[in-house]
């Protein structure tokens, strides 16, 4: 989908809207006259503010620890400053440029509410850096989600005043200060309040979020069409899918996926034969139990969603200013403890259809659990090994993502001499989840693998319209074989069409089942 202009009143900002203009480069963004307005009100009310010597946290005071400290009207702009320089203190490997431009959307939306008290000019040199993609490298670590995520989005106010590293698109950087020369944008002189609205927001695990998502819907429908394939390599039985059965339950992902798995399978011969044939009742969980393990999923990404659309479009700078009250409120909605929370829940609902996928696998790899299979899905058993060691690799991916899925959230370390006792630790919840979500495109990716060559030795049976127009869109990609092949090859490239969505297309098109 092409973005046009992206329009940001603080307020009415989506995921899927999110999701598409920050993996697309020189993009073009407007603020909402209303959002002026409001910018403009809390700006002129932090101006008095500094004129009339009031007190207030991280305007003429000092941060953290430091804000029993007056400062001298004449430091303010070296406050802001040195706040930006102390504390872009991030390590680790560089964000992608599309979860940047993500943080960077974000931040502006976040301020386009008009409660930060920033000049509407600095905004807009954040907007002009995404119109030249002038896009910050981020490294990934140094955040403890509370007091927001301070050091990732500090190096994005880093280079917004001239003193950072953009990072290009072949992944090489260069000075910010020279890039922003070379597009004609003067880098930001900050004012008062200025760097703390830049850098107090949870923007960077909000993003991570928001794409989080995103990438686990589309595994979740993902994960249902090789599940559907699988069943039909085994031989199974769609007994168990009945709408009846979940209409008794209540549960919408159940539902929902049941009718997939319902869809998925219709007309095929493979289904037809099994009903016919060898008197098997009903099957292991690992096929029986889709609709209630993948719904539930399904349901918690549904939650996941829910908080993040939230946050998405939140006020969460301190402090906050309210303009029709003149009044200024130190608060904590910095804090990211509802997003960690929920990548965590995320994490471990992710995990599951992954630790599912390599069950089914196995089953059909397993001689003894696949219903007529040759053993490891090999031609010639023993000369070859077929796929033998690509359930290896799934099991080790799985038993990773256990690991991983420990979570985060509930490790708080305190900082800042202790005045910040409590945080989040949801930028850690963030990363890791798109970690998991690596692994789970290689696990299914290896179902699908096992699967059709299982469907193949079903002929001249065959599995319903839909899968095998998507199993013949497959083997268009990775031809098939009755020869032992480099299995790391057709894993990378299967990976690569589950992580396209090219399939949910096909889905889409044919049998309208959501994707």
């Amino acid at each position: 989908m092409v973005m046009n202009t992206l329009i940001l009143d603080g307020y009415s900002l989506t995921i899927p809207t999110l999701v598409n203009a920050a993996s697309q480069s020189h993009i073009t963004v407007e603020l909402t006259d209303s959002a002026r307005a409001a910018m403009q009100k809390s700006r002129d009310i932090v101006d008095d503010w500094v004129k009339t010597r009031e007190v207030i946290y991280g305007i003429t005071t000092g941060f953290g620890e430091f804000s029993n400290i007056v400062i001298p009207n004449e430091d303010i702009e070296t406050l802001q400053e040195n706040l930006i320089l102390s504390h872009s203190a991030g390590i680790g490997s560089y964000l992608d440029r599309n979860i940047v431009r993500a943080m960077m959307i974000l931040r502006i939306n976040a301020l386009a509410k008009g409660c930060s008290g920033i000049r509407i000019s600095t905004v807009e040199t954040l907007i002009d850096m995404l119109k030249y993609d002038l896009i910050p490298a981020v490294p990934s670590q140094g955040s403890v989600g509370s007091s927001g995520d301070l050091a990732p989005l500090s190096h994005i106010a880093l280079a917004l005043i001239g003193k950072g590293t953009i990072l290009l698109a072949d992944g090489s950087t260069s000075s910010s200060g020279e890039m922003m020369k070379k597009h004609g944008i003067e880098p930001v002189k900050l004012q008062a309040k200025e760097g703390l609205a830049l850098i107090n927001g949870t923007q960077m695990m909000t993003a991570l979020g928001a794409f989080a998502v995103h990438r686990a819907k589309q595994l979740n429908d993902m994960a249902d069409i090789a599940g559907a394939m699988s069943i039909d390599a085994l031989r199974g039985t769609d007994t168990a899918f009945d709408e009846r059965i979940h209409r008794m339950r209540g549960f919408t992902g159940q539902m929902i996926t049941a009718s997939r798995l319902r869809s998925l399978l219709q007309g095929s011969s493979i289904r037809a034969s099994h009903k016919e044939g060898d008197g098997m009742v009903q099957d292991a969980y690992s096929l029986r139990c889709m609709p209630q393990v993948h719904g539930a999923t399904r349901d918690a990404i549904a939650y996941v969603e829910h908080i993040i659309s939230i946050e998405l479009n939140s006020a969460n700078d301190n402090p906050l200013i309210f303009p029709e009250d003149k009044a200024h409120l130190e608060g904590g909605n910095f804090h990211g403890q509802p997003i960690a929370l929920a990548l965590d829940f995320l994490a471990i609902a992710c995990a599951e259809l992954g630790n599912i996928s390599e069950r089914r696998t196995e089953r059909m790899v397993n001689g003894a659990l696949s219903n007529g299979l040759p053993r490891f899905l090999a031609t010639n058993g023993g000369v070859q090994s077929g796929m033998m060691i690509a359930q290896y690799t799934a099991a080790a991916l799985v038993s990773e993502n256990k690991v991983l899925c420990h979570p985060a959230v509930v490790d708080s370390i305190p900082t800042s001499a202790n005045q910040e006792d409590h945080n989040s630790m949801g930028s850690i919840s963030a990363r890791k989840i798109h970690t998991i979500l690596d692994h789970l495109e290689h696990i299914i990716a290896i179902e699908f693998l096992c699967a059709i060559r299982g469907i193949e030795y079903h002929h001249p049976l065959k599995t319903s319209d839909i899968l095998n127009e998507i199993h013949e869109f497959i083997r268009s990609q990775i031809p098939e074989t009755t020869e032992d092949v480099i299995i790391h090859e057709e894993i990378k490239c299967m990976s690569s069409i589950v992580s396209s969505g090219d399939i949910l297309t096909i889905t889409k098109n044919l049998f309208h089942i959501s994707a």
